[in-house]
């Protein structure tokens, strides 16, 4: 039995609290230390976010021995990371 349902789109919509806090995280860490600043793993599920920081200066990075710059700011992902990430 084929039946129809109704979709509500909720408005405006757009990115969470958290989202939002972490692009401007990266934001504010380019104007207040410059260029470059590493981010591990991409902060946020968005190509489009993640394209317009790296043009802003923000380095992605997997790993951390892939900083090449050891003064740099590193940022870490909102998603979390092993314990012993930042003891490296």
């Amino acid at each position: 039995m084929n039946k129809i349902i109704d979709v509500y789109l909720a408005g405006p919509r757009g990115f969470c609290a958290g989202v939002e806090r972490a692009i401007l995280m990266v934001q504010e860490a380019i104007k207040k230390y410059g260029e470059p600043v590493y981010v591990r793993h991409e902060i946020v599920h968005n190509k489009f976010v993640v394209e317009n920081l790296r043009k802003q200066g923000a380095i992605f990075i997997e790993e951390l021995k892939e900083i090449t710059q050891k003064d740099r700011p590193v940022i870490f992902s909102a998603h979390g990371v092993p314990k012993s990430v930042p003891e490296e």
